[in-house]
């Protein structure tokens, strides 16, 4: 069966990207699509009230998920990038349907499947909240493209409330990370996948323990790689705007997404409360 073409004819450059995610996590995506695409204008929704997702039922996600789409479309946003492991092992199908075609969706899973399907890696590494490994996502999307990779996965549930708590480079996230890193799932892997967008925040620490032994995959590069070929591929790279616009809604106002936020968006970004 064909599958239906694209149009997105209607869309144009200079409408915003919109980017969500139930934290601070997907801050770490919206911060390589502002180095990579400089010009775009930025709506993020962090769903801070409903984190972690790692934690909630599928049905929860789905509904956060599809709320949240629907309000970035109402802001005019020309892609959405769910920039949350969770919610795309749980609700993609649901936001491509929300989405109905009318614009480009990239999720933060299936773009990181395919590059590591297509390098050299044999024994892969994946760790993400509950939900996600529970979905066996990452393993399906990377052996569909080469069976051949082993692909071992582990929850590791409490580093997504320790960053959203600040503790970075603290005793608490060693302590943490060691306990989860040292499990034997983990023994033999030559490459790890960082399968939650809040984890690259750790990404020193987790480095730090393996020292050379083991690449760590940068997840959020990779799909603000794969945004910048979409986006060019319908015409729709914005590089006509030398004062682009972050706006940042949350579903519940937090100190460490606001420190976090203007380290890597500067001081005069827009905060504003958003319950949808």
């Amino acid at each position: 069966m064909k599958t239906k073409k694209q149009d997105y004819s209607h869309l144009s450059p200079k409408q915003p990207i919109g980017i969500f995610d139930s934290g601070v996590g997907g801050l770490t995506v919206a911060k390589e699509i502002k180095r990579l695409l400089p010009h775009e204008d930025l709506i993020y929704f962090g769903d801070t009230k409903h984190l972690p997702y790692g934690e909630k039922s599928r049905e929860a996600i789905i509904e956060y998920s599809t709320k949240i789409t629907n309000f970035l479309l109402e802001q005019n946003c020309k892609a959405i990038v769910i920039a949350c492991n969770t919610a795309t092992a749980n609700a993609l199908n649901e936001v491509m349907q929300s989405v109905a075609g009318k614009v480009p969706v990239i999720d933060v899973i299936n773009p990181v499947a395919e590059k590591v399907s297509y390098e050299i890696h044999n024994n892969v590494g994946v760790i993400a909240t509950k939900a996600t490994v529970n979905s066996g996502l990452y393993k399906k999307s990377i052996r569909k493209h080469n069976k051949w990779i082993k692909v071992d996965e582990l929850a590791t549930p409490l580093l997504v409330p320790a960053i959203e708590e600040g503790f970075k480079n603290h005793p608490i996230t060693h302590a943490i990370i060691y306990n989860y890193l040292s499990n034997s799932k983990l023994k033999n892997i030559e490459t790890l996948i960082l399968g939650c967008t809040h984890y690259p925040l750790l990404i020193d620490e987790i480095k730090q323990y393996y020292g050379n032994r083991v690449r760590v995959i940068d997840s959020p590069n990779i799909v603000a790689n794969h945004l910048k070929i979409i986006l060019d591929k319908y015409n729709l790279l914005n590089d006509q705007n030398p004062n682009p616009n972050y706006h940042f809604y949350l579903s519940d106002l937090t100190k460490n997404f606001e420190k976090i936020s203007k380290k890597f968006f500067g001081k005069t970004i827009d905060l504003e409360l958003k319950v949808l």
